[in-house]
């Protein structure tokens, strides 16, 4: 299912105890938009009986049953984009990952590799 980085959990822990959500469960969403693409989303909310629960550390994750095939080999992690910003991310499992759009090194005909 979803895999959480050690970062991601302690920057969720820090934002629970900012936002006085300490003991709520993280919701973790996915949808496919109409390009293809999948969009990512979470809070902190309360768990439904149809809820997947997962548990990292102390931390409850809570993902419905729509997001589940969306979310299946994904990692959560928080991350230095560029210096001084950090984000969480979604990162899809290899078969998810959008297509390249250039040539990799060697072999391609379109590009004189």
């Amino acid at each position: 299912m979803l895999t959480v980085t050690d970062a991601a959990l302690e920057q969720i822990r820090s934002a629970a105890l900012q936002g006085r959500a300490v003991g709520m469960a993280l919701r973790v969403a996915a949808r496919r938009a109409d390009d293809g693409s999948i969009e990512y989303g979470m809070g902190f909310d309360d768990t439904h009986d149809e809820d997947e629960a997962l548990e990292f550390d102390g931390l409850t994750v809570v993902v419905a049953a729509a997001s589940r095939p969306l979310l299946q080999g994904t990692t959560l992690d928080w991350v230095e984009l560029e210096p001084g910003e950090r984000r969480f991310i979604f990162i899809p499992p290899a078969d998810e990952a959008p297509p390249a759009r250039g040539c990799g090194s060697g072999g391609c005909s379109r590009c004189g590799g």
